[in-house]
């Protein structure tokens, strides 16, 4: 097994990270191991799709209909033969 050496981690943040250990009923190291776990395990190919990503976080909010106008039909191109 590898070893890892945070440095510089404020105490905010160590604070936080021993509660939500406890909480967990874990050790602060083992809650660590926890979060990268999950955090590298996520699904790189959902983290590419902006749509969908936008989509998920915002369909709880509910959709909404737009009227979609009718197409013209496309004028005729000019002539630059003359």
């Amino acid at each position: 097994m590898a070893s890892i050496t945070i440095r510089r981690l404020d105490e905010k943040t160590k604070e936080r990270l021993r509660a939500q250990a406890s909480r967990h009923g874990r050790s602060m190291e083992e809650e660590a191991r926890e979060i990268l776990k999950e955090g590298v395990s996520a699904k790189t190919d959902t983290l590419n799709d902006l749509g969908e990503s936008i989509h998920r976080r915002f369909a709880a909010l509910g959709g909404l209909e737009l009227d979609i106008r009718p197409r013209k039909p496309m004028r005729e191109p000019p002539d630059f033969s003359r």
